[in-house]
């Protein structure tokens, strides 16, 4: 994906959301006047969307259908996925191009936590996790990270600390799972080997790595009795592997150490799929021929479903912008940061003269004459 660590710590860190956010009733008629003041015709405009299927995306695709006219394109797999290969029809379908895209991430104002969402239509109105596919992938690294740091002991004995590490993460050379770092745990002998002080039944007993010692901030035990790693096990000390072809693991893999030891875990990794996705196709639609002399305007966000509470039919969901591409007519692009692109769609009017009365389209449509089809 990003390729180190380091990087994508900060590339996630210049990732703002509650600055950013804005409600989606606010959002889609300033990014409607932000596409005509880039000399979209209006009733030309072919929008597109890129979200999951979960039913707490109706809401925004109602208000895309409104203020831009038309029911938008589908260019949208579960979890946020932007299904590339759909560029070409999607360029058949309107003179003046958009596509929006989100992954998401539920968020619940009475306990304050992201990743579930009330489901109005269950029998009890219960909440479940949202979005499912971001949350379904995370668990498999959030039990391997569990069971690893409920599996390392620190303690202390009369010549130094000590590391005790079961001895399955120990085998760095597994298929799948969470990888140590041993090297930042163990300190290592004269020729660099990691030799045990002791072996145990299900794990081994080493010295402590001197730069574990050091870390600012890092409880160590002062007693001999031993202590879980917990949250000692920081991003840096480890990696995963997993052999997968789904989309999703290939997005959040690198990312996952960060993600799993994250607050809002679910968050993060919507945060991840976002910025990966919006990478992956802004390159796809440079290079498709179908888009060439097309004006076209894409933007890649995060939705923030809010649960409705009762009385509410839908959530009141919140868009963070993440980053946009302009494509011009002759070939040339600009692409706007988030902080660029926060300001272009705040700087546009509220006000949409030309969005559409969606009860009095449907209205117009059930009265008017019928026309029968040949047999």
């Amino acid at each position: 994906m990003y390729g180190v660590t380091g990087s994508i710590s900060g590339l996630l860190g210049s990732f703002r959301v509650a600055e950013v956010a804005m409600r989606y009733s606010e959002f889609v008629p300033r990014f409607y006047n932000l596409a005509k003041s880039l000399g979209f015709e209006a009733g030309k405009i072919m929008p597109s969307r890129a979200f999951c299927s979960d039913e707490s995306q109706g809401y925004p695709i109602i208000l895309i259908a409104k203020h831009f006219g038309a029911f938008p394109f589908n260019h949208g797999q579960v979890g946020g996925i932007v299904s590339n290969e759909r560029h070409a029809p999607h360029a058949h379908h309107g003179q003046d191009l958009v596509i929006i895209h989100a992954s998401h991430v539920g968020y619940d104002p009475e306990s304050g936590n992201y990743g579930i969402y009330r489901r109005v239509q269950t029998t009890e109105q219960e909440f479940s996790l949202s979005c499912g596919k971001i949350c379904g992938t995370l668990a498999w690294y959030s039990q391997e990270y569990r069971f690893a740091r409920e599996n390392i002991f620190l303690l202390k004995e009369k010549d130094g600390l000590r590391i005790v590490i079961d001895n399955q993460l120990l085998h760095r050379e597994r298929p799948e799972g969470l990888i140590l770092k041993l090297d930042k745990l163990i300190e290592s002998g004269p020729g660099g080997e990691l030799q045990p002080l002791r072996s145990l039944s299900t794990s081994k007993v080493f010295r402590v790595a001197p730069s574990l010692c050091e870390k600012p901030g890092l409880a160590l035990p002062a007693t001999a009795e031993p202590q879980a790693m917990g949250e000692r096990l920081t991003p840096d000390l480890f990696f995963f592997r997993k052999d997968s072809s789904d989309r999703m693991d290939k997005n959040l893999i690198d990312a996952m150490p960060l993600i799993v030891t994250s607050k809002w875990p679910a968050l993060t990794a919507a945060q991840v799929n976002t910025q990966v996705e919006f990478d992956r196709a802004f390159r796809s639609i440079l290079r498709e021929p179908e888009y060439e002399g097309k004006k076209l305007l894409f933007i890649s966000g995060l939705h923030v479903d809010i649960s409705p509470r009762s009385g509410q039919l839908f959530p009141l969901t919140k868009f963070i912008p993440w980053a946009a591409c302009h494509l011009h007519e002759d070939g040339g692009h600009e692409t706007w940061e988030q902080q660029e692109l926060h300001e272009r769609i705040k700087s546009q009017p509220l006000d949409n003269p030309d969005q559409v009365n969606l009860e009095q389209a449907i209205q117009l449509m059930k009265e008017a004459q019928e026309i029968r089809l040949p047999a």
